[in-house]
């Protein structure tokens, strides 16, 4: 990122490689695939899961349905805004971070 860069004009797209299901209460079920050696080790004698199940709350649970790849990190916020007002401050703060995390994990890319 460039000092020239707004972090709010970012566009992020989720993973196409992950799947994903949206429960009857509204919670994004995120699965992701437990891969290398370590985790082969933990399946086989600790007998851990292949595939955890990530269940998002219900603020990051929105937030990842607004993740379409055209929304930027500013618009998504205004809409965070209109859905929990007063209880999603410090917003844009709070935004970043998250939208942060879910990059590093690798369950959004950017895409501009």
């Amino acid at each position: 990122m460039t000092n020239k860069e707004n972090y709010l004009d970012f566009v992020y797209a989720i993973n196409s490689d992950l799947i994903w299901t949206l429960s009857e209460s509204g919670e994004v079920i995120v699965e992701m695939e437990n891969k290398g050696f370590t985790n082969r080790v933990a399946q086989k004698f600790f007998k851990k899961p292949a595939v955890s199940k990530i269940t998002l709350e219900g603020m990051g649970s929105f937030i990842w349905t607004c993740i379409d790849g055209k929304r930027n990190v500013y618009d998504i916020g205004g809409l965070v805004h209109d859905k929990y007002g007063d209880e999603a401050e410090p917003l844009y703060e709070r935004l970043s971070v998250y939208m942060k995390h879910l990059e590093q994990v690798g369950f959004v890319k950017r895409v501009k």
